[in-house]
């Protein structure tokens, strides 16, 4: 399914946390941290005042509490704002 968005926003698929650390040890769910880190599926135009400056792939960092989560076909996406976007990696 391709997903739209208008204006500012955009779509993010997050990019989940590892639930092993690096020595093996296994972290229940209830530890694991939100996904701050996500790829960019969908963005919209931009506004007038306010061009788009991230582009589809791009892998970008985004606030903890950013965005609204939506489900489609068992995936989990975010949607937000250019603004709550961090950082482009």
């Amino acid at each position: 399914m391709a997903l739209k968005t208008v204006l500012n926003k955009i779509i993010v698929e997050p990019i989940e946390a590892e639930s092993k650390t690096a020595s093996g040890i296994i972290i229940p769910d209830t530890a694991q941290e939100k996904p701050q880190k996500g790829i960019v599926v969908a963005t919209g135009k931009g506004k007038h005042d306010e061009p788009m400056e991230i582009s589809v792939g791009d892998t970008v960092l985004f606030g903890k509490y950013s965005g609204t989560e939506l489900h489609i076909d068992e995936k989990k996406y975010l949607v937000m704002n250019q603004s709550d976007i961090l950082i482009i990696v």
